[in-house]
Protein backbone atom coordinates (compact mmCIF):
# COMPACT_ATOMS: atom_id res chain seq x y z
CA UNK A 1 0.00 0.00 0.00
CA UNK A 2 2.80 2.71 0.20
CA UNK A 3 2.31 3.12 -3.39
CA UNK A 4 -1.27 4.55 -2.74
CA UNK A 5 0.29 6.29 0.42
CA UNK A 6 2.75 7.97 -2.11
CA UNK A 7 -0.09 8.98 -4.30
CA UNK A 8 -1.87 10.04 -1.89
CA UNK A 9 0.91 12.68 -0.63
CA UNK A 10 2.67 13.90 -3.88
CA UNK A 11 -1.35 14.29 -5.37
CA UNK A 12 -2.12 16.10 -2.15
CA UNK A 13 -0.87 19.40 -3.39
CA UNK A 14 -2.77 19.65 -6.78
CA UNK A 15 -6.42 18.25 -5.61
CA UNK A 16 -7.22 22.05 -5.10
CA UNK A 17 -4.72 23.34 -7.93
CA UNK A 18 -5.45 20.72 -10.66
CA UNK A 19 -2.29 20.60 -13.16
CA UNK A 20 -2.71 19.05 -17.20
CA UNK A 21 0.93 17.93 -17.39
CA UNK A 22 3.52 15.13 -15.85
CA UNK A 23 5.87 17.82 -15.38
CA UNK A 24 6.04 18.86 -11.93
CA UNK A 25 7.88 19.00 -9.12
CA UNK A 26 7.37 15.82 -7.00
CA UNK A 27 7.62 16.61 -3.58
CA UNK A 28 7.10 20.28 -1.77
CA UNK A 29 7.06 21.27 1.80
CA UNK A 30 3.49 21.31 1.37
CA UNK A 31 3.08 17.48 0.69
CA UNK A 32 1.19 15.75 3.47
CA UNK A 33 -1.33 13.03 3.91
CA UNK A 34 -4.56 13.30 3.45
CA UNK A 35 -7.52 10.62 4.42
CA UNK A 36 -6.85 8.54 1.69
CA UNK A 37 -3.67 7.57 3.51
CA UNK A 38 -5.30 7.88 7.17
CA UNK A 39 -8.44 5.32 5.64
CA UNK A 40 -5.90 2.98 3.79
CA UNK A 41 -4.16 2.46 7.16
CA UNK A 42 -7.45 1.99 8.81
CA UNK A 43 -8.25 -0.64 6.69
CA UNK A 44 -4.70 -2.28 7.14
CA UNK A 45 -4.77 -2.32 10.55
CA UNK A 46 -8.14 -3.83 10.66
CA UNK A 47 -6.51 -6.46 8.48
CA UNK A 48 -3.59 -7.33 10.63
CA UNK A 49 -5.71 -7.28 14.03
CA UNK A 50 -9.41 -8.72 12.57
CA UNK A 51 -10.44 -5.99 13.87
CA UNK A 52 -14.09 -4.90 12.17
CA UNK A 53 -13.71 -2.32 9.55
CA UNK A 54 -16.70 0.06 10.54
CA UNK A 55 -14.48 0.26 14.27
CA UNK A 56 -11.20 1.25 12.55
CA UNK A 57 -12.24 3.93 10.20
CA UNK A 58 -13.86 5.51 13.13
CA UNK A 59 -11.27 5.39 15.61
CA UNK A 60 -9.36 6.72 13.05
CA UNK A 61 -11.52 9.25 12.31
CA UNK A 62 -11.12 10.26 16.09
CA UNK A 63 -7.20 9.96 15.63
CA UNK A 64 -7.24 12.43 12.18
CA UNK A 65 -9.97 14.59 12.04
CA UNK A 66 -8.17 17.42 9.97
CA UNK A 67 -7.25 15.44 7.10
CA UNK A 68 -9.59 16.38 4.16
CA UNK A 69 -12.56 13.63 4.49
CA UNK A 70 -15.61 14.20 2.47
CA UNK A 71 -18.62 16.19 4.41
CA UNK A 72 -20.86 12.17 4.56
CA UNK A 73 -18.09 10.44 5.57
CA UNK A 74 -17.32 12.97 8.66
CA UNK A 75 -20.85 13.04 9.65
CA UNK A 76 -21.23 9.22 9.79
CA UNK A 77 -17.85 9.14 12.02
CA UNK A 78 -18.95 11.31 14.02
CA UNK A 79 -21.98 9.68 14.63
CA UNK A 80 -23.03 6.72 16.70
CA UNK A 81 -24.30 4.83 13.89
CA UNK A 82 -22.62 1.74 12.06
CA UNK A 83 -25.03 1.89 9.47
CA UNK A 84 -23.85 2.40 6.23
CA UNK A 85 -24.82 5.30 4.35
CA UNK A 86 -25.32 3.93 0.45
CA UNK A 87 -22.34 6.03 -0.94
CA UNK A 88 -20.90 5.26 -4.57
CA UNK A 89 -18.25 7.86 -3.43
CA UNK A 90 -14.23 7.40 -4.01
CA UNK A 91 -13.16 6.62 -0.55
CA UNK A 92 -14.29 2.91 -1.18
CA UNK A 93 -11.39 2.50 -3.48
CA UNK A 94 -9.00 4.65 -2.24
CA UNK A 95 -8.29 3.26 1.02
CA UNK A 96 -8.85 -0.68 -0.52
CA UNK A 97 -5.14 -1.10 -1.55
CA UNK A 98 -4.59 -3.24 1.30
CA UNK A 99 -7.03 -5.97 0.48
CA UNK A 100 -5.43 -6.76 -2.47
CA UNK A 101 -2.30 -7.25 -1.32
CA UNK A 102 -3.40 -9.21 1.55
CA UNK A 103 -5.65 -12.36 0.23
CA UNK A 104 -4.71 -15.40 -1.51
CA UNK A 105 -6.91 -15.65 -4.27
CA UNK A 106 -8.95 -13.24 -6.49
CA UNK A 107 -12.71 -14.56 -5.37
CA UNK A 108 -11.72 -13.75 -1.38
CA UNK A 109 -9.96 -10.43 -2.81
CA UNK A 110 -13.53 -9.65 -4.12
CA UNK A 111 -15.21 -10.56 -1.10
CA UNK A 112 -12.96 -8.73 1.44
CA UNK A 113 -13.13 -5.78 -0.92
CA UNK A 114 -17.06 -5.81 -0.72
CA UNK A 115 -17.14 -6.02 2.72
CA UNK A 116 -14.49 -2.84 3.58
CA UNK A 117 -16.30 -0.89 1.13
CA UNK A 118 -19.90 -1.71 2.29
CA UNK A 119 -19.38 -0.76 6.07
CA UNK A 120 -19.93 3.12 4.59
CA UNK A 121 -20.22 2.75 0.87
CA UNK A 122 -23.01 -0.04 -0.04
CA UNK A 123 -24.18 1.47 -2.80
CA UNK A 124 -23.09 -0.60 -6.19
CA UNK A 125 -21.11 1.95 -7.63
CA UNK A 126 -19.20 2.27 -4.09
CA UNK A 127 -18.27 -1.37 -4.10
CA UNK A 128 -18.02 -1.52 -7.64
CA UNK A 129 -15.22 0.62 -7.19
CA UNK A 130 -13.31 -0.88 -4.42
CA UNK A 131 -13.62 -4.06 -6.02
CA UNK A 132 -12.48 -3.21 -9.45
CA UNK A 133 -9.36 -1.63 -7.47
CA UNK A 134 -8.27 -4.56 -4.96
CA UNK A 135 -8.97 -6.58 -8.45
CA UNK A 136 -6.33 -5.22 -10.25
CA UNK A 137 -3.88 -4.93 -7.63
CA UNK A 138 -4.07 -8.69 -6.89
CA UNK A 139 -3.60 -9.56 -10.50
CA UNK A 140 -0.99 -7.24 -10.76
CA UNK A 141 1.16 -8.39 -7.86
CA UNK A 142 -0.12 -12.10 -9.44
CA UNK A 143 1.50 -11.91 -12.54
CA UNK A 144 -1.00 -10.67 -14.84
CA UNK A 145 -0.42 -8.75 -17.56
CA UNK A 146 -1.80 -5.00 -18.01
CA UNK A 147 -3.44 -6.49 -21.10
CA UNK A 148 -4.83 -9.23 -19.12
CA UNK A 149 -5.76 -6.85 -16.00
CA UNK A 150 -7.76 -4.41 -18.73
CA UNK A 151 -9.62 -7.46 -20.30
CA UNK A 152 -11.06 -8.43 -16.59
CA UNK A 153 -11.82 -4.91 -15.40
CA UNK A 154 -13.30 -3.85 -18.57
CA UNK A 155 -15.37 -7.60 -18.24
CA UNK A 156 -15.98 -7.53 -14.79
CA UNK A 157 -17.21 -4.19 -13.81
CA UNK A 158 -17.97 -2.42 -17.39
CA UNK A 159 -15.47 0.05 -16.82
CA UNK A 160 -14.43 1.85 -20.13
CA UNK A 161 -10.25 1.89 -20.48
CA UNK A 162 -10.50 2.09 -23.91
CA UNK A 163 -9.77 5.96 -23.79
CA UNK A 164 -6.08 7.29 -23.52
CA UNK A 165 -4.77 9.46 -21.10
CA UNK A 166 -4.35 12.04 -23.59
CA UNK A 167 -7.99 11.97 -24.65
CA UNK A 168 -9.22 11.79 -21.07
CA UNK A 169 -7.09 14.78 -19.78
CA UNK A 170 -8.94 17.85 -21.94
CA UNK A 171 -12.02 17.23 -20.54
CA UNK A 172 -11.95 15.65 -17.56
CA UNK A 173 -12.83 17.57 -14.57
CA UNK A 174 -13.59 17.00 -10.47
CA UNK A 175 -15.69 13.87 -9.93
CA UNK A 176 -15.66 12.22 -6.55
CA UNK A 177 -17.97 9.50 -7.65
CA UNK A 178 -16.36 5.99 -8.21
CA UNK A 179 -17.46 5.97 -11.08
CA UNK A 180 -15.84 8.87 -12.18
CA UNK A 181 -12.29 8.10 -10.78
CA UNK A 182 -11.71 4.83 -10.60
CA UNK A 183 -11.79 4.25 -14.54
CA UNK A 184 -8.91 7.14 -15.10
CA UNK A 185 -6.84 6.14 -12.42
CA UNK A 186 -6.90 2.51 -14.03
CA UNK A 187 -5.81 4.03 -17.22
CA UNK A 188 -2.79 6.26 -15.46
CA UNK A 189 -1.26 2.57 -14.63
CA UNK A 190 -1.97 0.50 -17.53
CA UNK A 191 0.32 4.37 -19.32
CA UNK A 192 2.82 4.08 -16.97
CA UNK A 193 6.50 3.05 -16.85
CA UNK A 194 6.90 2.10 -13.28
CA UNK A 195 5.74 3.94 -9.91
CA UNK A 196 6.30 7.62 -9.87
CA UNK A 197 5.36 7.55 -13.60
CA UNK A 198 1.99 5.93 -12.87
CA UNK A 199 1.34 8.91 -9.76
CA UNK A 200 2.81 11.73 -12.59
CA UNK A 201 0.00 10.42 -15.27
CA UNK A 202 -2.64 10.43 -12.48
CA UNK A 203 -2.25 13.68 -11.50
CA UNK A 204 -1.68 15.21 -14.87
CA UNK A 205 -5.29 14.34 -15.57
CA UNK A 206 -6.24 16.81 -12.64
CA UNK A 207 -9.67 16.16 -10.73
CA UNK A 208 -9.43 14.40 -7.33
CA UNK A 209 -5.82 14.16 -7.64
CA UNK A 210 -4.72 13.19 -4.41
CA UNK A 211 -7.08 10.06 -5.02
CA UNK A 212 -6.95 9.12 -8.37
CA UNK A 213 -2.52 9.28 -7.51
CA UNK A 214 -3.70 7.05 -4.82
CA UNK A 215 -5.64 4.42 -6.60
CA UNK A 216 -2.90 4.37 -9.39
CA UNK A 217 -0.22 4.12 -7.19
CA UNK A 218 -1.34 1.10 -5.72
CA UNK A 219 -1.84 -1.06 -8.52
CA UNK A 220 1.71 0.25 -9.95
CA UNK A 221 3.40 -0.98 -6.46
CA UNK A 222 1.45 -4.18 -7.01
CA UNK A 223 2.89 -4.47 -10.81
CA UNK A 224 6.32 -3.08 -10.71
CA UNK A 225 7.07 -5.60 -7.46
CA UNK A 226 7.27 -2.24 -5.15
CA UNK A 227 8.67 1.20 -4.00
CA UNK A 228 11.73 2.77 -5.05
CA UNK A 229 13.63 3.17 -2.12
CA UNK A 230 14.01 6.98 -2.15
CA UNK A 231 10.62 7.41 -2.19
CA UNK A 232 9.77 5.37 0.72
CA UNK A 233 12.61 7.34 2.67
CA UNK A 234 10.25 10.76 1.84
CA UNK A 235 7.50 9.14 2.86
CA UNK A 236 8.82 8.25 6.29
CA UNK A 237 9.61 11.96 6.31
CA UNK A 238 5.78 12.56 5.79
CA UNK A 239 4.14 10.23 7.88
CA UNK A 240 3.83 10.04 11.61
CA UNK A 241 5.51 7.25 13.81
CA UNK A 242 1.51 5.25 14.44
CA UNK A 243 0.72 5.62 10.54
CA UNK A 244 4.40 4.25 9.58
CA UNK A 245 4.46 1.50 12.56
CA UNK A 246 1.40 -0.33 10.99
CA UNK A 247 2.75 0.32 7.19
CA UNK A 248 5.69 -1.27 8.26
CA UNK A 249 4.14 -4.39 10.10
CA UNK A 250 1.44 -5.00 7.06
CA UNK A 251 4.66 -5.14 4.93
CA UNK A 252 6.41 -7.62 7.04
CA UNK A 253 3.46 -9.80 7.33
CA UNK A 254 2.55 -9.98 3.95
CA UNK A 255 6.30 -9.46 2.29
CA UNK A 256 5.67 -6.71 0.74
CA UNK A 257 9.36 -5.39 -0.45
CA UNK A 258 10.29 -2.00 2.28
CA UNK A 259 13.12 -0.27 2.85
CA UNK A 260 14.36 -0.88 6.42
CA UNK A 261 17.06 1.59 7.20
CA UNK A 262 15.81 5.43 7.47
CA UNK A 263 19.08 7.96 7.24
CA UNK A 264 16.56 10.12 5.56
CA UNK A 265 14.07 10.98 8.50
CA UNK A 266 15.81 13.58 10.19
CA UNK A 267 17.67 15.20 6.90
CA UNK A 268 16.44 18.67 7.28
CA UNK A 269 17.05 19.45 3.36
CA UNK A 270 13.72 16.95 2.52
CA UNK A 271 10.81 18.79 2.22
Amino acid sequence: MLGAIAGDIIGSVYEADNIKTKDFPLWSEDSQFTDDTVMTVAIAQAILTGSPYVDNLKAYYHNYPEVGYGGSFRSWAKSESRDPYNSWGNGSAMRVSPVGFAFNTLEEVLQEARRSAAVTHNHPEGIKGAQATAAAIFLARTGSDKAEIKTYVESQFGYDLTQTLDQIRPTYRFDVSCQGSVPPAIVAFLESTDVEDAIRNAISLGGDSDTIACIAGGMAQAFYGGVPDSMIQLLLHKLDIPLWNVVEQFADRYSLPICKENPLKNDPSLP
